[in-house]
């Protein structure tokens, strides 16, 4: 009987149909990078790529973590509050004097805990994802508001290492790049060879299941979203060292752009089927058509609107192709 519960929550699937989908968002990429091309000949140039991947890297480091919290069957919309409180602490670190060695741990400290309260909040009190983070996205907000005085918080830029991480680049590729890349094969390796990735599909995939198998699913869950809540935090340094100036209202539509980057490239918003393979394809997505509208001068309003279109057609695609799978099983 236990063998049958444990093979019943075996992610076996992930290995066929994510494949497929992201397939298919990769060849949506490669076409709009054709088409952006064509439109526009600003796209290809350098300086346009640069700011193309820079865009991709700091909202892509959220949209991993979401695709962690999203593979759980939850959902995590104070991801943009958290960016906003991080920014402001760690700016205020800085102007008051301090160390970056201090206020970037700090700042990661903050968020790591943020997540973990979210994830508390969830697993034990058994609050609906939806219901928490919304809480935490509004209370945190008006913290970081309350905190900042509602104002930016900026310092005499002396730091040039801290700097360095937002503004500077390695072989004319931009730190927050790399590091991005880092996460991302992080990330890939824990979900895909780890023992803790492994139960983070089975939880998506039947929660009563891995209950049942042995898994610790509140452990699982509290994991996922300090896991959010640190990427998050890192964001967050990465906006700050970039502008040199940390913005209360910083993140907002954070949670947006990285629901968009996962659902777009493949990870179902029902849990237990997807991956970060897709999410970086998703994310590709999302920087090329912004970059796109923006080099066409399209409206920031238009833009928005572009982006949920995109959301509610792909859960309508992932919906009818779940429906799909049922009717063929039975």
């Amino acid at each position: 009987m236990a063998e049958t519960i444990t093979s019943s929550v075996k992610p076996a699937r992930v290995r066929v149909h994510p494949f497929l989908r992201q397939s298919g968002v990769f060849w949506v990429l490669v076409l709009l990078c054709l088409t952006a091309a064509f439109i526009s000949p600003y796209f290809l140039q350098y300086n346009n790529i640069i700011n193309v991947i820079r865009q991709i890297s700091i909202v892509g480091v959220i949209s991993i973590g979401m695709t962690f919290v999203i593979l759980t069957s939850g959902i995590d919309l104070s991801v943009g509050s958290i960016v906003g409180l991080v920014a402001v602490i760690v700016a205020s670190i800085l102007a008051a004097g301090g160390s970056p060695r201090l206020a970037v741990p700090a700042g990661l400290l903050l968020g790591t805990v943020l997540g973990a309260l979210n994830g508390l909040g969830i697993a034990f009190g058994r609050i609906p994802p939806f219901i928490m983070t919304l809480g935490s996205m509004v209370g945190l907000r008006g913290l970081a508001m309350i905190y900042a005085n509602g104002s930016p918080v900026s310092w005499e830029s002396t730091h040039t290492d801290f700097s360095w991480l937002g503004t500077g680049s390695v072989l004319r590729v931009p730190v927050s790049v790399w590091l991005f890349i880092a996460v991302f094969l992080v990330a890939g390796f824990v979900l895909r060879y780890t023992s803790f990735g492994r139960h983070i599909y089975a939880i998506g995939d039947s929660r009563e299941a891995a209950r049942l198998s042995g898994i610790n699913v509140r452990r699982v869950e509290i994991g996922a979203y300090t896991i959010m809540g640190f990427l998050s935090a890192l964001a967050a340094v990465l906006f700050v060292s970039r502008l040199d100036v940390g913005e209360p209202t910083a993140g907002t539509g954070a949670e947006l752009d990285a629901i968009a980057m996962v659902v777009i490239g493949g990870t179902s918003t029902f849990g237990g089927e997807g991956g970060v393979k897709g999410t970086l394809v998703g994310a590709a997505i999302i920087a090329v058509l912004a970059n796109l509208l923006n080099l066409l001068g399209i409206s920031p309003f238009i833009q928005q609107l572009v982006k949920g279109v995109i959301i509610v057609f792909a859960v309508l695609i992932e919906r009818q192709r779940q429906r799909r799978g049922t009717a063929k099983s039975a």
